[in-house]
């Protein structure tokens, strides 16, 4: 893990490649309701094409219907298994979606996309090694998926082996020069092995791709405050709580910049506004984020 920080936190999120629109399946806050009243059965196509169009335009809630109610009728599609598989891991439901993503795969063996989201179920069920060979087996299938080498690239800086998960990142931008997370968290790898000034330029890259990255600010926050750099790593840290305010670790970082600073009547207010947050769960990094596709 990262010499700064001991554990590495994860967010959840889901891009849609095809069918329109992409979205994140983490921002819908909506209950699934897995039952649907249909007064004539309409056909496989329908069901299929309604759950599909529901699903690009982001009505996560009215896509699970028409997914569960395609299988509730015996029906069979690999991209109907693939797809709700990913709506169930966003709710947290890692076994059902496990079990989906499986049986999309089952369908059609050389569905590389269903390969690196199965990776991705794995590694949130801590089957570090599982989700390795998953995502390895995505690559070898369809090896221009940035998405799937940036996710190697996490498992592998997980079990420790720093040096491929680098290689990975590096992989992920080659594919995706515009690629924010991947450069974020190759900048961690390097900060890890002691490679400081490169991992704040990579920092750095990643606001500029992505101005409303919250973890590119926490990450520059940090490495400029282990540089000494304590004005700016204070304002790159207010901007990352300015972006994501109900994150503990800024503030906990940002009460840290302030008592270098002598500021320490603001680092009081810090320290009161931790304590509000605690019910959120600590995990002292701010990226790492595992990403998932939809075909």
């Amino acid at each position: 893990m990262g010499s700064s920080d001991k554990e590495q936190g994860k967010k959840k999120v889901t891009e849609v490649k095809t069918f329109s629109v992409p979205f994140s399946l983490g921002e819908s806050k909506e209950n699934i309701t897995i039952t649907t009243n249909t007064p004539s059965k309409p056909s496989k196509e329908q069901i299929i094409n309604q759950a599909f169009r529901f699903h690009s335009q982001g009505n996560i809630s009215e896509a699970a219907k028409q997914y569960q109610y395609f299988i509730d009728q015996g029906f069979s599609d690999y991209r109907v298994f693939s797809n709700y598989g990913g709506i169930l891991k966003s709710f947290g439901k890692l076994k059902e979606a496990e079990l989906l993503t499986r049986k999309a795969i089952e369908l059609k063996p050389d569905f590389a996309i269903a390969h690196c989201n199965l990776g991705n179920i794995l590694n949130d069920l801590g089957k570090l090694k599982e989700a390795e060979l998953s995502t390895r087996k995505a690559i070898e299938l369809k090896p221009d998926i940035a998405i799937a080498h940036y996710n190697l690239g996490n498992i592998l800086k997980t079990l420790g082996n720093l040096q491929e998960a680098e290689l990975s990142q590096r992989k992920a931008i080659e594919l995706n020069p515009n690629y924010a997370k991947a450069y974020s968290n190759l900048g961690i790898i390097l900060n890890d092995i002691g490679k400081s000034k490169e991992a704040e330029l990579l920092y750095r890259k990643a606001i500029e791709l992505k101005p409303d990255f919250a973890e590119g600010y926490y990450n520059l926050g940090k490495i400029l405050k282990a540089l000494g750099n304590l004005q700016e790593a204070e304002l790159s840290t207010r901007k990352a709580i300015k972006i994501k305010p109900d994150y503990v670790d800024t503030h906990i970082s940002l009460g840290n910049i302030l008592r270098d600073l002598g500021k320490l009547q603001e680092a009081r207010l810090c320290s009161e506004k931790i304590m509000s947050l605690r019910s959120w769960s600590i995990s002292g990094s701010y990226s790492f984020n595992y990403e998932m596709r939809l075909d």
